[in-house]
């Protein structure tokens, strides 16, 4: 059978009254959707697959507006993906990003304002797996507060708040990206999710149980940084999560001690250790 018309068999119980059951099955169709048709345009088949696919984002897109009311619902969801609690050596995206995409339904930010000065790095978002390996690992409480350091347009935040009890702040030097996670956090009623306009070295880092850091600064500016959040642990116990290039710079720092195993391409979890010595003056 012709891989397009295998795909429009396929399709078929999608429309189904039980959403939920076949959401990574529909992802997972219209991924390969995207790869064959373009190859057979041509194709009589072509046409019935379009309406089919109309059909399937029709049902994702209502599928995405009840889960924004139903944060219960969206984790239960999350959790049935199959890959969840083993978040495979890779820091690429998968179906739940697109889950999260759709429920955030994020509006495309305005121009950046701010150019980026040597050692900041662009903005990317943490694939959605590796927020919930952080959340499993960290069980963040009720009392707890998640502050990511370098929010771009919120995504961490504004998951953490919507899968756990803590609160989580984001903090941005790009007004473009705060104006977008501020307006997601309003929209999604998620008052636990806030979001701070603010360059990372003079920003407020008095709050927060725990920092994640997705490597948004790099060489004497990730040092320096690094150095407020000693600061910060020398005042009261805190865990500072990185993913990325930093969790090297990370594992190097004298007065963190890791939870647990640091392993390449997942986030790990640092805890500030006490009786740390102080760097020598040179």
């Amino acid at each position: 059978m012709h891989p397009l018309e295998t795909l429009l068999a396929e399709a078929e119980g999608f429309a189904g009254p039980a959403p939920d059951a076949a959401l990574w099955q529909r992802l997972d169709w219209l991924d390969r959707l995207e790869r064959w048709l373009p190859e057979d345009e041509a194709s009589p088949i072509a046409g019935p697959l379009r309406a089919r696919r109309d059909e399937v984002e029709a049902v994702n897109q209502r599928l995405y507006v009840a889960l924004r009311r139903d944060p219960a619902r969206l984790r239960a969801l999350l959790a049935s993906h199959p890959g969840h609690g083993a978040p495979d050596a890779a820091e690429g995206f998968d179906a739940r990003d697109e889950l999260l995409a759709g429920v955030l339904d994020l509006p495309v930010p305005g121009a950046p304002r701010v150019p980026l000065a040597a050692g900041m790095v662009a903005y990317q978002p943490t694939p959605v797996r590796h927020v919930l390996d952080l959340l499993a690992r960290t069980g963040l409480g009720a009392d707890d507060e998640l502050v990511d350091l370098g929010a771009g347009l919120g995504q961490v935040p504004l998951l953490v708040a919507l899968c756990s009890p803590a609160r989580a702040r984001g903090i941005e030097i790009e007004p473009a990206y705060v104006a977008v996670a501020r307006e997601a956090a309003q929209a999604l009623g998620l008052a636990r999710a806030r979001f701070a306009c603010a360059d990372l070295r003079q920003a407020d880092l008095s709050q927060g149980s725990v920092f994640y850091l997705y490597t948004p600064l790099r060489g004497a500016l990730l040092e320096a940084l690094l150095a407020r959040l000693r600061a910060e642990a020398e005042r009261r116990p805190l865990r500072i999560a990185g993913f990325g290039p930093c969790v090297e710079v990370l594992a190097a720092q004298s007065w963190l001690r890791p939870v647990g195993p640091v392993q390449p391409h997942r986030v790990a979890i640092f805890e500030g250790a006490a009786g740390a010595e102080a760097p020598s003056a040179e």
